[in-house]
């Protein structure tokens, strides 16, 4: 599973320049863990932080200009630091998987001359071939709709050689595989249009994983609805298909492993004892709790808050085909406090999990949720003094991991201000 080493934001609202993890331009520094998790004050920005995940795969989903205007984003303008007057920049730096040589995608997003916003610039670049070290070619660069592809697996854009043959012969097939392009629309993504396209198979993986984002959005009241029956394989990100999602595995997965998974689920969620769905006579479905002590079970819309959306959160980890990446904004909410610390083991458990478990990125203000966590996957949020947002890893804090090594919780230490900043 694709797993995103670093992500850097500039000119995003309060993220005027923000970097999680290792970028390829990064002298040191470690990547981001399976799963991650930004706590914060009210205010300092995480959700401004979730957001930029969610304007990206927006600008893919849509366009830019309908990804500045859409979820009370308000317009471009007011979604571009104030005092800025650079594009908002996105950079992106992750691997396909284990042992592969990593990608950065790097997306700029301006006005144009009429006031509207457009994509400035699109690079796509990666380490030749057998190089471990040294800057990465891209194999994708636009600027105003316009520049080079280079297609296939291997083919990027290399510098002059003149000193050695079969290096000079490699730059010849190099400069074989590249393409000019010029695209027609300028508020469509490159990697929109070219990840379609059979000759760029590295274009069409981006795009694929970018596509594949999963930011939950979840409401219970949503999940309390009465949708038409009808089996659906995914959670959606509001989760008002939860009833159909159980009853795909109820109908199309294997019996037994059906029963195994609500049930491991049931387990987890106090006063519960088991969960399955009934069809009424006009064709809806109801997802129903049982409790153990009425014989009649409750169905959702009678459930608490909590209770629905820990069943959502446990759904969406049994998914076997899951997303690649997982958003979610301040689980916490509406959440008995002993329930957080496992609620935290189970998405570490998920995201280090089996060959193709999502990573996972979370955002909490809840001390009890952090508790549960390491250093190595905790970034705190802060806002500096110029009003805009810090952020440092915990793991970097030689204080605190003193610390958390002689059996402090973590969250215990954030409740008492030792990491705040001196």
């Amino acid at each position: 599973m694709a797993l995103i080493e670093g992500f850097r934001v500039q000119n995003y609202r309060a993220l005027r320049d923000v970097t999680l993890g290792r970028l390829s331009s990064s002298t040191g520094g470690s990547p981001l863990t399976p799963f991650t998790v930004v706590i914060g004050k009210n205010g300092v920005g995480k959700s401004t932080l979730f957001d930029a995940f969610g304007f990206v795969a927006d600008c893919l989903s849509h366009d830019v200009e309908q990804a500045c205007d859409m979820k009370q984003r308000g317009g471009y303008e007011r979604l571009r630091s104030r005092g800025s007057s650079d594009a908002i920049r996105f950079e992106i730096y992750y691997r396909e998987a284990k042992g592969e040589r990593p990608m950065t995608y790097e997306l700029a997003i301006s006005l144009d001359s009429t006031g509207r916003p457009f994509v400035e610039s699109e690079v796509l670049k990666q380490r030749r071939k057998g190089q471990k070290h040294g800057r990465p070619y891209p194999f994708l660069r636009l600027l105003h709709g316009k520049g080079m592809v280079w297609a296939g697996e291997e083919a990027v854009e290399v510098e002059e050689v003149e000193d050695e043959d079969d290096e000079r012969e490699e730059s010849v097939e190099e400069n074989r595989a590249k393409t000019s392009v010029e695209l027609t629309d300028l508020r469509q993504l490159g990697i929109a249009t070219l990840g379609t396209l059979k000759e760029h198979p590295r274009i069409k993986r981006f795009r694929d994983f970018l596509k594949g984002w999963y930011l939950s959005y979840f409401h219970p009241d949503a999940a309390r609805g009465l949708p038409s029956a009808g089996p659906q394989k995914h959670l959606n990100v509001h989760g008002d298909n939860i009833g159909n999602v159980v009853q795909f595995m109820e109908q199309r997965e294997n019996s037994a492993r059906f029963k195994l998974i609500l049930n491991r689920i049931a387990a987890k969620i106090p006063g519960v004892q088991s969960i399955d769905t009934k069809v009424t006579d006009d064709k809806r479905v109801l997802l129903r709790f049982n409790d153990g002590a009425f014989n009649d079970p409750f169905f959702a819309q009678q459930m608490s808050d909590g209770t629905l959306k820990v069943f959502a959160y446990l759904l969406l980890m049994e998914d076997p085909e899951p997303p690649p990446f997982i958003c979610i904004e301040e689980p916490e909410n509406g959440l008995y406090h002993k329930l957080l610390e496992t609620l935290a083991h189970e998405f570490r458990a998920h995201a280090n999990g089996r060959k193709n478990a999502p990573q996972i990125f979370v955002t909490t203000h809840q001390p009890y949720f952090v508790d549960a966590l390491a250093t190595d996957e905790v970034w705190i949020l802060e806002k500096g003094t110029d009003g805009y947002s810090l952020v440092r890893r915990v793991s970097d804090m030689e204080s605190v991991k003193n610390f958390v090594d002689e059996g402090l919780p973590l969250g215990g230490l954030w409740y008492s201000n030792y990491l705040d900043a001196s």
